[in-house]
């Protein structure tokens, strides 16, 4: 290649000192002749082609027969099925179902406050009383009462069975004890009003109101805030067009930014109402809290396993190029020689969904074909190869 272009150069001169065997080109230009200008310019165009021909027979040849001639440099991955699980990603709050505020049902002073911000309550358990104004010494009465109209009722009862006295006071007796009876019953249930329970086992969030402090049934009357941080939850609207894909037990993964802590975890109830207004359906997530550092209305990024293919051929969309037509493809290496050197082969494929960096690809390629990585951009269709290792 070097001899050509020195060999070439002096051709050239040749015809700008020669043509038409004895004329020059600056005697010709001189002359001013049009068509004998126009006549040597093809001549010499005729000749200039041939000679590019020329040039690249030589080119082809010593192409061949150099053994230093280099070839583009790629390097090569085998295609293998493996695990592929891709993940719808979105956006929710923590909420719980028990986050209660505990209002007072009976007007009074708040007598006694037994329980502090933070602490763990069970069900049941007793966290005030309110002042009943005497209606448990109402109900020590009644209860007296009640027990002179039982044992009255009970001799009445007797004596009925006996056939001693008469239906009547049998009658009044009875209705005297249930009545009193009643009358103890209920007043039970309006002195229970004077006692704040908790409703569920959870934790106090909020003491709201001051021991001594006067309280009423009513808006704004809320005395604890008791939350229970065990049963926690994320509901998440997922579009519509996953309506069959994503179901009751599909896996789910629960990342925290702010804890920078993630769990696992799986659906437990799917909605049954598309939302008109933004064309998605609600999916219920339950949120263990073993710890309780979640809290509700905690930020979190939901992602749920939405397809699975145990036997996917993976690549990186790196080496994915498309044509003019839209197509997608890839350039594999093939028939490499024991010395790693191989043709590339542009192949047409269809690719799936994307996770990461990684595309599933569903068609035009086999598991065990290699792939072009590094060099994918550059190389050619039928081009030779030189694989590293």
């Amino acid at each position: 290649m070097k001899n050509i272009v020195p060999i070439f150069t002096l051709f050239l001169l040749l015809l700008s000192c020669g043509g038409d065997k004895n004329v020059s080109i600056d005697t010709l230009i001189d002359d001013g002749d049009l068509d004998k200008l126009r006549s040597k310019k093809t001549a010499i165009s005729s000749e200039l082609k041939a000679l590019n021909e020329q040039v690249k027979r030589l080119d082809s040849v010593i192409a061949v027969l150099d053994a230093d001639t280099k070839l583009p440099l790629v390097s090569t991955f085998e295609v293998s099925a493996q695990n592929f699980q891709h993940f719808l990603e979105l956006q929710g709050d923590v909420a719980t179902k028990q986050n209660v505020l505990i209002y007072p049902e009976m007007a009074g002073t708040l007598q006694r406050v037994y329980v502090t911000e933070g602490d763990k309550v069970t069900k049941g358990q007793l966290l005030g009383i309110i002042d009943d104004g005497g209606m448990a010494n109402q109900l020590a009465q009644l209860k007296t009462q009640a027990t002179l109209a039982e044992t009255t009722y009970q001799r009445q009862k007797r004596l009925w069975e006996q056939k001693i006295g008469s239906e009547i006071q049998y009658l009044q007796a009875k209705t005297n004890y249930e009545a009193t009876i009643s009358g103890v019953e209920q007043a039970e249930r309006q002195l229970s009003k004077s006692r704040l329970t908790a409703p569920f086992t959870g934790i106090i969030d909020d003491v709201i109101k001051d021991q001594g402090t006067v309280v009423s049934p009513g808006p704004g009357a809320e005395v604890f805030r008791i939350v229970n941080l065990s049963d926690m939850y994320i509901t998440v609207d997922v579009p519509e067009s996953y309506l069959g894909t994503i179901t009751k037990g599909s896996m789910a993964k629960v990342y925290f930014p702010v804890l920078g802590d993630s769990i696992k975890t799986a659906i437990r109830q799917t909605g049954n109402f598309i939302n008109p207004n933004n064309r998605s359906f609600s999916v219920e997530i339950p949120v263990p809290n073993k710890n309780g550092s979640i809290k509700p209305n905690l930020s979190a990024r939901v992602t749920i396993n939405d397809y699975t293919n145990a036997n996917a051929l993976l690549v990186p969309q790196s080496v994915i190029s498309e044509n003019a037509e839209g197509e997608q493809y890839v350039y594999i290496a093939e028939n490499p020689t024991e010395e790693m050197q191989g043709t590339a082969k542009k192949r047409i494929v269809i690719t799936g969904k994307t996770q990461g960096r990684f595309v599933e690809i569903l068609s035009g390629l086999s598991a065990g074909e290699l792939i072009i990585q590094e060099g994918a951009r550059t190389v050619k269709d039928n081009q030779d190869v030189q694989i590293i290792k």
